[in-house]
């Protein structure tokens, strides 16, 4: 088998513009659902809001170097609706659009393919405002004119388009990815009301490109489930969660419909949403082309009695092991839990490079269609050493083991056009700020003070020039330059 990877195969790494740009009412931009879930995150909690972020939007050009300089042949990134379209109108901010054709304009003069996602959780606030945002129906109208309008405007520069970015996080993180007004936060059928309204946004997307002739996917944040023990009964409660959590999603974008068992679940427990005539036809005459697939980490299920109370995925704020506030129960069906198997990152998170190729291996067999990663990454603290250095060695193991898995599935017949682990530069997390850190680049920036955005190459970068320059094969760790050595 070829040791190397493909000479066409796409490497990259992602963003978005909420998480990067700042700018966040420069030029014509409005506010979008994510500044003000920021700005009230930042006041509970001391994160950074968006309005500065990474300062990408003034700092592009000296970023794109860089990405030339690690060797990039693409860069996923996501194009800010409120940008462009400062009301969620049709009214076109001249200033925002410009900001995105000077973008894909200087990102393909350093030979570097521009992947932009269409929808990356910052809907515009004038919509929140309007009709409650992703709540109504009515958004997938006003999603159409942004859509059409960014696609035609790009259509001779732009192979690869992401529809919309994790509608399976957006479902169990909706107060985070959403702005929902607290009148409806009791209401748990929203939740995947929203998530419909979102698969016909993503429907029209895939229209819409392909009416233009390029290639069309979703991203979806992806984690395999395992079950907790071979007791027959954890079995059957990782099978109940993978339809629910995994392929309800994706029979919609590849099949056209919804699975079955988890629907099913659904309506039983009043959480259904509400659909109409023809709804899944419109899905299933517009299947994606490929999956971008979002991989930091893996699952596990058990068991649940039928008594248990319902709960929804919980989370680590503090970045201490074992801070996770809880996982997600739904009754009678399963119940996610730790898996004793695995070790994880300070915020909880499992780190199973195997389970990556397992994913890989799963769909392929189940839909066979190309793949690209547009996200996979390792969120940790960074320390800048008083010589101005990042030493992340924990980062480049964390991607070593992930592209190593990425090319045994490839070697076992897996399609996969490109990898872009997240983040080509830190930036926001929107649920932990800049205390969590996962760029190639460091941000010399604090939550507290935004400082002015120096751009520093940790280790990572340089160890992934040196696997971009040997096509994948040079993953090895001790023998890059250090950027001691570099310099």
């Amino acid at each position: 088998m070829n040791k190397e990877f493909p000479k066409n195969f796409l490497w990259g790494a992602a963003t978005s513009a909420y998480q990067v740009e700042g700018a966040a009412l420069q030029d014509g931009k409005g506010l979008s659902q994510q500044d003000v879930i920021n700005r009230e995150r930042h006041e509970l909690y001391g994160f950074a809001d968006a309005s500065i972020a990474s300062d990408h939007y003034h700092k592009y050009k000296e970023d794109i170097a860089l990405f030339k300089e690690m060797g990039f042949t693409s860069y996923r990134f996501s194009i800010a609706w409120s940008r462009i379209f400062p009301n969620g109108d049709d009214q076109v901010n001249e200033a925002g659009i410009q900001f995105y054709r000077d973008l894909i304009k200087e990102l393909k003069d350093n030979g570097i393919e521009p992947i932009p996602t269409l929808y990356h959780y910052d809907l515009p606030w004038a919509l929140v405002e309007k009709y409650g945002g992703w709540l109504s129906r009515e958004v997938v109208k006003d999603f159409e004119i942004f859509a059409k309008y960014v696609v035609n405007e790009f259509k001779d520069d732009v192979k690869y388009w992401i529809t919309l970015n994790e509608q399976s996080i957006i479902v169990q993180y909706w107060t985070q990815k959403c702005y929902i007004l607290p009148e409806f936060q009791d209401n748990n059928q929203l939740r995947y009301q929203i998530n419909h309204h979102m698969n016909l946004a993503q429907a029209v997307a895939v229209k819409l490109v392909h009416e233009v002739g390029g290639l069309a996917g979703p991203a979806l944040g992806y984690a395999p489930v395992y079950a907790r023990t071979c007791k027959p009964e954890d079995q059957l409660a990782a099978i109940n969660a993978n339809d629910l959590r995994n392929t309800y999603y994706l029979d919609v974008y590849f099949k056209g419909y919804y699975n079955v068992a988890a629907l099913n679940y659904l309506q039983e427990n009043d959480l259904a949403p509400v659909m109409e005539a023809g709804d899944e036809a419109f899905f299933a005459e517009n299947i994606s082309d490929f999956f971008a697939i979002n991989y930091y980490d893996s699952s596990c299920a058990q068991a649940c009695p039928k008594d248990a109370e319902r709960r929804w995925s919980g989370y680590n704020l503090s970045g201490k092991k074992g801070d996770m506030s809880g996982f997600e129960t739904h009754p009678g069906f399963y119940q996610m839990c730790p898996n004793p198997e695995l070790e994880t990152t300070d915020w909880d998170w499992a780190i199973d490079p195997t389970g990556l190729e397992f994913v890989y291996r799963d769909l392929y067999t189940r839909y066979k269609i190309p793949f690209m990663i547009t996200e996979n990454g390792l969120g940790a603290y960074d320390e800048l050493t008083p010589d101005g250095k990042v030493h992340d060695e924990y980062r480049i193991k964390y991607l070593k083991e992930h592209i190593a898995a990425t090319k045994r599935a490839m070697d076992r017949g897996v399609e996969v056009i490109g990898y872009m682990p997240w983040s080509a530069l830190d930036l926001l997390s929107t649920s932990n700020g800049y205390r969590k850190r996962y760029g190639l680049i460091y941000v010399d920036r604090t939550d507290e003070d935004p400082k002015d955005c120096a751009r520093i190459r940790k280790d990572s970068f340089y160890w992934y020039q040196q696997v971009i320059a040997s096509r994948g094969t040079d993953l090895a760790v001790d023998n890059f330059l250090s950027v001691s050595e570099k310099e």
